[in-house]
């Protein structure tokens, strides 16, 4: 009987009791909680991908019954649209890529409306390249809260979560054995998982520690 290796579409889990809260991201986890007392009209998220920006957009969306687009969407086209929201509650997904003109307009909007604009970036905006003067003084007045590098209960939590979006059930000794073995990041967690969800589906059987163990040596030459 041949196995089929089906590549199931994901489904990603973006509520509340799915994230994890631990040292790393709790100062933005308390921000996003406070809204709508921010002390200002912006508030920036940012950290390393995959450790849990779009996440936290997602549940101030749900908060805040706001709008949530992606940085590569907001143009100026599009400008309008937004513009017309009200009250102005938006979210702008990977920030850094979006129209630097469109980005300025719907800040100084959101600022005059008394409305509330999330962004989120992989970087903190002082490091973008950003050519508009009026747009890199709004985001470094901006406050700015960093999501770190994970401990081990948060590694264990995403490794869990990215698992759980694929669909697959993994016994805890796997998750143990991961996070003692793979690289102190939420890209590296990411990656890991789908390699053995490749390799369990090509195969046929489950994820075991044997099989990390397995693709561990592989990824490292050994």
């Amino acid at each position: 009987m041949i196995q089929l290796a089906l590549d199931l579409p994901r489904r990603m889990a973006f509520g509340r009791s799915d994230f994890m809260v631990s040292r790393s991201n709790i100062a933005a986890v308390e921000r996003i909680d406070r809204w709508p007392d921010w002390p200002s009209a912006g508030l920036v998220v940012h950290g390393p991908p995959g450790c849990g920006k779009t996440h936290l957009a997602h549940l101030w969306r749900d908060r805040a019954s706001a709008v949530i687009i992606t940085g590569e969407a907001l143009s100026e086209t599009m400008l309008p649209r937004l513009l017309d929201e009200v009250p102005r509650r938006i979210a702008i997904d990977d920030a850094d890529r979006a129209s630097e003109l469109a980005l300025l307009h719907l800040y100084n909007s959101c600022v005059e409306h008394r409305g509330s604009l999330l962004i989120t970036a992989c970087r903190p905006p002082g490091s973008w390249r950003i050519e508009l003067g009026d747009l890199r003084s709004r985001l470094r007045a901006a406050l700015a809260v960093e999501i770190g590098a994970p401990d081990d209960e948060l590694l264990g939590a995403v490794l869990v979560k990215h698992f759980a979006d694929r669909q697959l059930r993994v016994a805890p000794d796997v998750i143990a054995y991961l996070v003692r073995r793979i690289e102190r990041s939420f890209a590296a967690a990411e990656q890991i998982v789908v390699r053995l969800d490749a390799i369990a589906l090509s195969n046929g059987g489950p994820v075991t520690v044997p099989l990390a163990r397995k693709v561990l040596r592989e990824d490292r030459g050994g």
